[in-house]
């Protein structure tokens, strides 16, 4: 199917980087299509986070149209440097045609070999919606702001998909997932990923996998096993990361894949809690998630949400609201350990996200738990993890059914964090100390010493700028010929003035977490 469109779509843009190597590969004698996932995002008027180019020029002959380019793979692919200031247009791969022969370890073609036509190659593609091209058709640069004409070649109605929201694999879904097995876990991230509003219409869309692909992927799911871990926990993360990170979870256990990749989810499936919770142990993983992912919170937080009490199932003792799950923080975090180790996490994420999940059921009550407890539990979590052990601990709460994330509890801990975190005001903040005093005024330990440092740190917590040394050592010799009873009156003072400092420094943290 063949159709005329405007250039811009929705506000998107083809960059003049785009353009410019297509006319260079044009006016070289060669055809020159942009490809792949960038036309599905430029139709649907999302920036491409990439740009693919497809030709029939061989490596070399691109290579020789650009020097600054470089050519170290088996799939045909040239990556042209461009000059551009935007990061995602600095490199541009630009690919030659290609047709792959039989996939026999469902992960890598047994051969590649060199299509004669733009049709063979997109016949290869995964879904329709990422098998069309988009011809420019003036082979002469324009400007931004001007129109510009373009041809998509759509061979598999690609955009009547893309309009329904619909993943449908080009041609026999079988043999497409034979090809690359990782290709089922795709159908299940594009359809949570692209399943979001859409730009200029405001509308929710609500993308779908075709029954024939999704029934194929149920049918072939055992196939995932022959991926990389490392493959798997990319698309795995790509899914976490999305808004819609717990449809995505549902999803992949729906079409059978969740077996494959973390099973000890699904051993939370259907099992009841106790009168603490509304919801079962995998519904309350999954809303977790949800709310950390609504809340934009970062990869570490949502992991953590979804496995916080992934031990559950293997703790519960009892049935009905008395049910108990003790220890189960201390199972969750060793279960999380094997499960990042074996998608081949980085060690310190793994660190950190068994961390979150370890401590997330810390105790904390205004009237209970003191000052030294909060110091204790920031030491075994770690003063950079506890704002995000905090949000676990909000997702927690809404995945329960509570009605408020961060209640006042929550709120009264982050005050006593900051609190017990801030610098203590005490002379130790001076540059000089006590031996400095005894030693220049020639006399043993005793209150006069105190009395001269409490009036030193009156001096600097008025002026700063006054804590150097050579400065506070020509103080003391000041304040080494006051009487004693003028040199109690100023450490008076300086207390006096240290303590409505701490008063107000205390009110304006408790404002900050609204603690009255």
């Amino acid at each position: 199917m063949f159709s005329l469109e405007r250039q811009s779509w929705h506000g998107a843009r083809i960059p003049k980087e785009v353009k410019s190597i297509i006319s260079k590969l044009k006016k070289a004698g060669f055809e020159a299509f942009v490809v792949g996932g960038c036309v599905r995002d430029f139709l649907r008027g999302v920036e491409p986070t990439d740009w693919d180019i497809t030709t029939n020029a061989k490596p070399k002959e691109i290579r020789k149209i650009f020097p600054q380019s470089f050519y170290n793979n088996k799939f045909f692919t040239v990556t042209v440097k461009t000059k551009s200031k935007e990061p995602n247009l600095k490199e541009i791969e630009v690919t030659t045609y290609r047709s792959e022969a039989k996939y026999t370890d469902k992960r890598h073609p047994d051969e590649v070999k060199y299509a004669k036509t733009l049709q063979e190659d997109l016949a290869r593609r995964d879904f329709t919606i990422n098998a069309m091209a988009l011809e420019i058709q003036n082979s002469k640069i324009k400007m931004q702001n001007e129109k510009e004409k373009f041809k998509i070649i759509d061979l598999f109605d690609g955009k009547k998909d893309l309009k329904n929201r619909i993943i449908r694999a080009v041609g026999d879904p079988k043999e497409r997932f034979s090809e690359d097995a990782l290709r089922m876990m795709r159908a299940v991230r594009f359809a949570t990923t692209l399943n979001r509003a859409c730009s200029g219409s405001g509308q929710a869309s609500n993308w779908q996998i075709e029954p024939k692909t999704f029934e194929a992927i149920i049918k072939n799911s055992p196939w995932l096993q022959a991926i990389s871990k490392e493959r798997i926990r990319d698309e795995f993360l790509k899914i976490i990361m999305s808004k819609n990170a717990s449809s995505g979870i549902e999803l992949l256990r729906k079409v059978n894949l969740l077996k494959y990749i973390i099973p000890e989810l699904e051993e939370g499936y259907g099992v009841t809690q106790n009168k603490h919770h509304i919801y079962t142990c995998y519904e309350h993983y999954l809303k977790s998630l949800d709310y950390a992912a609504k809340k934009n919170f970062n990869k570490y937080v949502r992991l953590a949400a979804l496995f916080h009490d992934i031990g559950k199932p293997r703790t519960k003792r009892g049935e009905g609201p008395d049910a108990t799950f003790y220890g189960h923080e201390i199972v969750s975090a060793k279960m999380t350990a094997q499960i990042l180790n074996r998608l081949r996490f980085p060690k310190k994420d793994i660190e950190k996200i068994v961390k979150l999940v370890r401590y997330h059921l810390f105790y904390y009550h205004p009237d209970e738990v003191s000052e030294a407890s909060v110091r204790r539990l920031l030491r075994k979590v770690g003063p950079e993890n506890i704002d995000e052990l905090i949000q676990v601990r909000m997702a927690d709460r809404i995945g329960s059914g509570c009605p408020k994330a961060e209640p006042y509890k929550l709120r009264h801990l982050r005050y006593v964090i900051e609190k017990v975190s801030q610098d203590p005001i005490s002379v130790k903040m001076l540059k000089v100390d006590g031996n400095d005093v005894m030693k220049i005024l020639n006399i043993k330990p005793g209150p006069k010493v105190g009395q001269i440092l409490d009036v030193l740190l009156g001096y600097v917590l008025e002026d700063p700028k006054k804590n150097k040394r050579e400065f506070l050592l020509n103080e003391i010799k000041n304040l080494g010929k006051l009487s004693e009873k003028e040199l109690i009156s100023l450490s008076q003072k300086a207390r006096e003035e240290r303590n409505k400092i701490e008063t107000k420094r205390d009110e304006m943290t408790k404002k900050k977490y609204w603690i009255t």
